[in-house]
């Protein structure tokens, strides 16, 4: 069996040795979840409903995961992070065909709204959260979304590019 990597769904969501603040954290949604694509035509109302089954998801992810509850405890009362950097990992049901990523904006946006409401966050507006950057992972049944969270220090551009403004 190989190591396990960041974007590996099976590892449990843990700090790692990343300086003074938390994470990086890796928060698997359930396999199977129904997503939005923005492909997709869907009446409002439809969308509405997967829009909070993908945010309760992410609540209920955050609080199955102990290094997650201990760490929001400990930054009671405020959230856990000021500044974050959220990557969004897209894990596709069946290999051999071409994804865009970005056509599943509109989960992330909901899972990342849940973090919100799970208290990792303030709020999810750009002084706050960078990203979510999207990206294609390995194939999981049923597919997945996977959002790996990382704390970032004010000023901080987590891409390298001095293109982000805090």
């Amino acid at each position: 069996m190989s190591a396990p990597t960041l974007f590996d769904p099976e590892v449990p969501a843990a700090t790692t040795a990343a300086g003074p603040r938390p994470g990086p954290f890796v928060i698997p949604l359930p396999a199977g979840l129904d997503l939005i694509n923005s492909n997709q035509r869907m009446h409002q109302r439809e969308r509405s409903k997967l829009t909070a089954k993908i945010r309760t998801a992410a609540v209920e992810a955050v609080s199955e995961c102990p290094s997650l509850v201990d760490a929001l405890a400990a930054a009671k009362p405020g959230p856990l992070f000021d500044r974050g950097h959220i990557l969004g990992v897209l894990c596709p049901s069946t290999y051999g065909r071409r994804r865009d990523p970005a056509n599943w904006y509109g989960s992330f946006k909901a899972a990342v709204d849940g973090l919100v409401d799970a208290g990792l966050f303030d709020d999810d507006d750009h002084t706050r959260v960078v990203g979510p950057d999207m990206r294609l992972g390995k194939v999981v049944k049923g597919g997945q979304l996977v959002l790996v969270i990382s704390g970032l220090e004010p000023g901080e551009d987590p891409l390298g590019y001095g293109a982000v403004h805090s």
